[in-house]
């Protein structure tokens, strides 16, 4: 158990937590915008982008999903079927209905047509300029990614408010880095040095 990471997802929590009351459906929409009006946008038609149902106090991302889908996407939401698999991803578009799923998380409903998303949208607790992202610690989007990525190229696009943004992430073996950070005021295109 690594004891940086635990009190570093306490603090990034509280942080969010209060960014959310503060900023709420404006950075929503604001976040809808940049990625609309970043290169992010020639990549949506055609494709399958996976989204999320916003949990605790994570940016909602539903606005964008919405305007997505009105550019051609295909959407589809995680679901968790086994602690230590990848995620897998159901059909889902902004007039569906969800149920709940494992830990509560609303997800598409078990007989929604399976997906292999081109573009993934992830949730977080924070970020930095290099693409690292401080999730929840189950791992369940680095394994995904790293699955995703044997088989198929993958853009992951990380979505949070912009002061979740830090400076003392720390990378361990398994974490993947993300290609696009989306914010309520800003689109960044991750460059990632060769490691």
């Amino acid at each position: 158990m690594d004891i940086h990471k635990l009190a570093l997802r306490a603090v990034a929590r509280d942080v969010r937590d209060a960014l959310a009351s503060g900023l709420g459906a404006a950075a929503a929409t604001g976040l809808a915008a940049r990625f609309m009006s970043s290169p992010l946008a020639n990549h949506v038609d055609g494709s399958i982008v996976s989204g999320y149902m916003p949990m605790h106090s994570e940016i909602d991302p539903q606005f964008l999903m919405a305007r997505l889908s009105a550019a051609g996407a295909t959407l589809c939401l995680p679901d968790v079927v086994a602690d230590s698999a990848p995620l897998v991803f159901r059909r889902w578009a902004p007039e569906d209905g969800t149920v709940a799923g494992r830990y509560g998380i609303a997800v598409p409903s078990p007989e929604a047509e399976s997906l292999t998303p081109d573009v993934l949208l992830v949730p977080m607790l924070a970020f930095d300029k290099s693409g690292r992202r401080l999730g929840y610690g189950g791992g369940y989007y680095d394994r995904t990614v790293a699955s995703l990525r044997e088989t198929r190229d993958l853009m992951t696009v990380g979505l949070a408010f912009s002061g979740q943004a830090r400076d003392d992430l720390h990378e361990g073996a398994h974490d993947m880095r993300l290609d696009w950070i989306v914010t309520e005021s800003a689109a960044h295109h991750v460059l990632v040095e060769v490691r």
